[in-house]
């Protein structure tokens, strides 16, 4: 049997309960490829699954793998694949956890090819963040060119992709963030920076058609304040609680992000174009899964954390 290495878990807990382990290699079925990893991007649902906290994932779906996107080279290919072909540079969304590991069995429809001008790392740190910046913007928030979006939490890891992909869609983009992440917000193409220590977004922002929450706390629900009638207000981290009254008339959507390989290709144009960039904070190996998580939960970085895998 050919083992691979991967970071599980069999419990819920701490960054502690993540164990590095040597599990059998899957192999690819009807529709599918076996990947050999490169790079996985860590992101806050990693830890959210590992403190129990990610309802789809209860105790009975233990042990398993951590890890939602990757970048890596096409191993092998199930029967009924003709769009990929062993060794083709790819990335994409494993449809469920399983790219803390040496290898990992993907469906097609998840999966894009890798732009020339991308390292694996940077294309790691891409598939979740710019797919669910993709969707709520586009899918759920159905921006248009000239509308007004406001985007919280601008400088993180969906964030920074949001900004880039409503200013390429041709939208007024006002974003949030604190002082020390206002450049890079403002490189990312924002008309307007607005600095959350400084001054209240309420002030600064008015009649938007969109307002994309990414971030805890009471900013969704002082959102409702500036959207227009019949604005959208999309979170990505719980449904926005409408019993006020700055939220007659307006609407709302709550929403996980869903795999595309289609719409990943259409990301993976933008940044051969250099419409889209990627900012990689940090980067730790594998074995270090457990720092990597710690550092992105307990800090408040600007870009993506990825984990690079060492066959």
């Amino acid at each position: 049997m050919a083992t691979m290495k991967a970071i599980r878990i069999h419990q819920f807990g701490d960054s502690s309960v993540l164990r590095l382990e040597f599990i059998e290699i899957p192999h690819p079925q009807v529709g599918e490829v076996l990947v050999k990893i490169a790079a996985a991007s860590v992101n806050p649902v990693d830890y959210k699954i590992r403190q129990g906290e990610f309802p789809p994932v209860g105790e009975e779906k233990l042990p398993i793998t951590l890890g939602r996107d990757f970048s890596g080279v096409v191993e092998q290919v199930g029967s009924g694949v003709g769009s990929f072909a062993k060794g083709d540079r790819v990335f994409g969304m494993v449809g469920g956890d399983a790219s803390y590991a040496e290898y990992a069995v993907i469906k097609v429809e998840h999966l894009a090819k890798i732009p020339e001008n991308f390292d694996f790392i940077h294309a790691a740190a891409v598939p979740l963040a710019a797919q669910t910046a993709w969707q709520a913007l586009f899918d759920h928030g159905h921006l248009e060119a000239g509308q007004r979006v406001l985007i919280q939490g601008a400088s993180g890891g969906v964030g920074h992709f949001a900004v880039q992909l409503a200013a390429a869609k041709g939208a007024m983009v006002y974003a949030t963030g604190s002082g020390k992440s206002a450049q890079l917000i403002s490189t990312l193409g924002a008309d307007r920076v607005i600095d959350y220590t400084k001054e209240r977004f309420e002030d600064v922002c008015a009649d938007m058609d969109l307002v994309v929450n990414l971030v805890s706390g009471e900013m969704q629900q002082r959102s409702w304040a500036v959207l227009r009638p019949g604005g959208i207000l999309v979170s990505t981290l719980n449904e926005p609680v409408r019993n006020r009254p700055d939220a007659y008339g307006k609407n709302s959507c709550f929403f996980l992000v869903e795999p595309s390989g289609r719409q990943l290709a259409d990301i993976a144009q933008l940044i051969k174009g250099e419409l889209v960039s990627v900012k990689v904070n940090v980067t730790f190996p594998l074995k270090s899964a457990a720092a990597a998580q710690d550092y992105l939960e307990k800090s408040h970085i600007e870009g993506k954390v990825v984990l690079t895998v060492d066959g």
